[in-house]
């Protein structure tokens, strides 16, 4: 009967690849890069304005439910990113 042998994930180069700190710039800098280029020309600033709009600048009653002042959140915390994403792409970094 073989031993169970637990993985040392400290080993797993595969695994852990997308944490080394050195590549976060360079991969967020593409990926802010790849948000500008989607948002950018009349389309694109229509398409964040209509985002900001239905998320940022929307407000529940007093009557809202926690089910739906979480779901709001979570809208506004993707195109808050979204927002950031762009803006970065387009400074350059």
């Amino acid at each position: 009967m073989a031993a169970d042998v637990e993985a040392d994930p400290s080993t797993d180069e595969e695994g852990w690849a997308w944490f080394d700190r050195d590549q976060a710039p360079k991969a967020d800098s593409v990926l802010g890069e790849a948000f500008a280029r989607c948002f950018r020309g009349g389309d694109g600033e229509v398409v964040l304005s209509h985002l900001r709009t239905v998320t940022l600048e929307r407000a529940l009653g007093p009557g809202a439910t926690d089910a739906q002042l979480r779901h709001l959140e979570g809208q506004r915390q993707l195109v808050s990113q979204i927002i950031n994403l762009v803006e970065r792409g387009r400074a350059g970094g």
